[in-house]
């Protein structure tokens, strides 16, 4: 199969899956995706390629692109139509704010002859400030506040008795903490901080504040925090899981469930985060297992309707065009739900009805987008 082929009279949608240029590799991001992505629009009439910010050139009829070629399994650089649709694919933060890099997403976001998807990484405290701002989504959001010193970790201290410490621009729960107040017999509580490594954790114990401080003033290195108040949450074999949803926009332009997938937090983790030790299994059998079958039901769909509220809010607040995001959702003892942490460049998700259904959904929200500007 030749992706840069097609049998169809009409001109094909052509989708530009945007990277940045990488000199060992040709273009950064996950190669795996891509290709899948590829095959996809080829099986639904779409002609998809990688197209980096550095050969991007608003204004012109063809672009220099990386097209896939199924047979010999190699990347070629070719001409190719310019595309319809842009989907940012850029796969970190450091690279997304380059200033080379934004002026030319800046410029594709300001073309009236472009559609562009998912502009940008979301941070976590702007996250939960768009949240805060409306009473029907501030319920879901867990007490987080701004890491400014030990001022505002003796403060959420002062209302919790366990609290996380999580990087603004984190990605697979690199750089998480948990700091919780141990009681003890006849004396102060002891303070115990737990640091999230590769694949497992370890803690430390402090007896007093100003130490805690300073060990995790060392820690983040001046980078920028928030505070997060702990959740209790449901547990199976003793260990916390949490949901993971992947939102997208349908052929429609609307938004929708494509999938909810559980991940249970590794033996000796403080996350959920498969990298970081989590393993996957099924929502549905979790909660029946922490709350029985009727209520698992019943929190399953809430947690759907959920996350579609919350995916409105943050669309219509970030004031960006959003194809998808992943969204990861805590249900604690009681079977309340908590939103943790929204993602617009989402991981692949692991479970193939899911993968599958995304990989379609892409294609068809893009032809949405080429129809519409048309």
């Amino acid at each position: 199969m030749d992706a840069t082929i097609h049998s169809s009279k009409q001109p094909p949608l052509c989708i530009g899956i945007l990277t940045t240029p990488d000199p060992k590799r040709k273009f950064s991001g996950n190669r795996e995706n891509f290709i899948d992505l590829i095959r996809t629009g080829y099986e639904h009439g779409a002609l998809v390629y990688v197209v980096t910010t550095a050969d991007i050139k608003l204004g012109s009829k063809q672009v220099q692109a990386f097209c896939y070629q199924f047979p010999s399994k190699k990347w070629r650089k070719q001409l190719m139509p310019f595309p319809d649709v842009i989907y940012n694919r850029i796969p970190t933060r450091r690279l997304e704010i380059q200033s080379d890099v934004q002026r030319t997403l800046q410029a594709c976001i300001r073309s009236k002859s472009l559609n562009v998807f998912n502009p940008y990484f979301f941070d976590k405290w702007t996250l939960f400030e768009w949240l805060d701002q409306s009473s029907t989504t501030r319920k879901y959001v867990p007490t987080t506040k701004q890491l400014h010193g030990k001022s505002s970790l003796e403060g959420m201290l002062n209302r919790f008795d366990c609290i996380y410490l999580k990087p603004i621009e984190g990605k697979a729960g690199k750089g998480i903490m948990r700091l919780e107040q141990i009681p003890v017999k006849n004396s102060q509580p002891v303070l115990k901080l737990t640091m999230q490594e590769k694949m497992n954790s370890h803690y430390e114990q402090f007896n007093d504040l100003n130490d805690a401080w300073n060990r995790i003033d060392g820690l983040t290195s001046g980078e920028e925090y928030i505070i997060q108040q702990g959740i209790s949450l449901a547990s199976y074999n003793k260990r916390p899981f949490d949901l993971r949803a992947l939102l997208q926009k349908t052929a429609e332009g609307k938004w929708s469930v494509t999938g909810i997938g559980a991940r249970v937090a590794g033996k000796r983790s403080i996350t959920t985060h498969v990298p970081r030790g989590g393993t996957i299994d099924d929502p549905a059998r979790l909660l029946a297992k922490s709350f029985g079958s009727l209520k698992a039901k019943r929190i399953l769909r809430h947690s759907r309707k959920t996350a579609l509220l919350l995916a409105h809010n943050l669309e219509k607040t970030s004031k960006q065009t959003l194809g998808e995001m992943s969204m990861d959702l805590g249900i604690d003892t009681n079977g309340r739900t908590w939103f943790f942490e929204a993602n617009s460049k989402p991981m692949k998700f692991d479970e193939p009805h899911i993968r599958n259904k995304s990989l379609e959904r892409i294609i068809s929200y893009s032809q949405y987008l080429a129809k519409k500007s048309k």
